[in-house]
């Protein structure tokens, strides 16, 4: 077996966890140019996200058992190939539902790679070096969404928006030779792996587990939010307020940027405060940024200038919100972090997917649906949080006061 070092790792995972950013985020500036294609509105074009968010929370769910079982190499590369062929199949779509199917299959197997990427990085590592990994993980993958809509700009000014599936499909190629003959098996067949029931248990525990539920509702609302917004984005950025789609994956990117940064500061500000504490204030600042935009929209003065910025925090947020809520939520679970990792995925992007669908099913020319549904996504994980893990919210607080007298 190749012996691997924590780089090398590090670099496999985080190339085939990028295969999700780049499906999601690279057809963006193309959205208007494929709803000609497929005879649709730009809006029920946008629901596409919807449905390949739907399909990636399956595959998780699905496949992260079965990786368990089977080994993860035979799950990661499957996974690969019917993300190619879905891609490959995208480019010759011709109808809205044809395009929905697909990308709802491609989904599935992008579900199987992405699910395979902390497996493999537990199953090799852990304690310090494993966090080592994930933090060049985390960086690597930063960058993803912020390349992957100037890389679809940049073929679609060239060629054609069949060019951008054709991209996803080479680079499902490139990671089926590159994991194919560089990654070895690093679990292997294991047939003591829990049963579909013993699964089904152990999902219903985190379910029944009160704390950890009001952390999931945080991170899975600010995510919907979050998408809310990705789906809206083409239209709002680029139809009304008349961006052109060689400016639109910078305004975009700005979020990405923010979010890199409120990263950084979630790190520092953990020398001194408790995760509990940085997500209350990230959930805040995401619920002013959302109450914000809607009282611009009502004044009548909104435009470019001033929405963008107010969605660069509300999306920016998520650095001090996810990381927060995730490892909070764990703490619970030592034993069976994969479990509950696997359930919390599937239930934040079905809450993306079902945010996206709320933005894109109502044929409104206006920023009210976005907008809307990312201030009810953030009333909702604020509410969700206090609601469900107010007890340990306010321990910590009360605990924090101590130590500073």
């Amino acid at each position: 077996m190749t012996q691997l070092n924590a780089r090398r790792l590090a670099l496999l995972v985080a190339a085939n966890t990028a295969l999700a950013p780049f499906a999601i985020d690279a057809y963006l500036p193309a959205m208007p140019t494929l709803a000609e294609a497929v005879n649709a509105s730009v809006h029920h074009t946008e629901l596409s996200l919807s449905v390949f968010l739907f399909g990636f929370a399956i595959g998780q769910l699905l496949c992260g058992p079965l990786s368990d079982r089977l080994g993860r190499r035979p799950v990661l590369l499957t996974g690969l190939v019917v993300f190619l062929l879905a891609s490959l199949g995208i480019m010759q779509v011709s109808s809205l539902e044809t395009l929905w199917g697909l990308r709802f299959v491609q989904a599935l197997g992008g579900g199987a790679c992405v699910v395979n990427s902390a497996a493999i990085v537990r199953d090799c590592f852990s304690g310090r070096e494993a966090a080592k990994v994930m933090s060049t993980m985390a960086m690597i993958l930063m960058l993803a969404p912020l390349v992957a809509p100037t890389v679809g700009s940049v073929l679609l000014g060239i060629f054609n928006w069949q060019s951008i599936f054709l991209f996803l499909a080479l680079y499902a190629a490139f990671l089926l030779f590159f994991l194919g003959t560089r990654l070895p098996e690093t679990h292997g067949r294991d047939p003591d792996a829990p049963s579909p029931r013993q699964v089904l248990g152990n999902y219903a525990s985190v379910l029944r587990h009160r704390e950890a539920m009001g952390y999931i509702c945080a991170v899975s609302m600010s995510f919907a939010g979050m998408f809310a917004f990705i789906t809206g984005s083409p239209y709002l950025y680029m139809e009304h307020y008349g961006l052109s789609a060689a400016v639109y994956p910078f305004v975009f990117g700005a979020n990405i940027l923010v979010m890199a940064s409120s990263n950084r500061l979630n790190i520092h500000l953990l020398k001194k405060r408790t995760p509990q504490q940085n997500l209350v204030v990230g959930l805040g600042i995401q619920l002013c940024a959302g109450v914000a935009l809607v009282a611009l929209i009502l004044s009548g003065m909104d435009s470019i200038y001033s929405v963008a910025p107010l969605m660069v925090v509300f999306v920016g947020m998520q650095g001090l919100i996810a990381p927060n809520a995730m490892s909070s939520m764990l703490d619970h679970f030592p034993k069976m972090s994969a479990t509950a990792t696997a359930l919390q995925g599937c239930l934040q992007f079905s809450s993306g997917a079902f945010a996206g669908m709320l933005v894109g099913a109502f044929e409104i020319a206006s920023a009210w649906p976005t907008v809307l549904t990312m201030l009810g996504a953030s009333l909702l994980g604020n509410i969700g949080v206090r609601l469900l893990a107010g007890r340990a919210l306010r321990g910590n607080e009360s605990e924090e006061a101590v130590v500073s007298r």
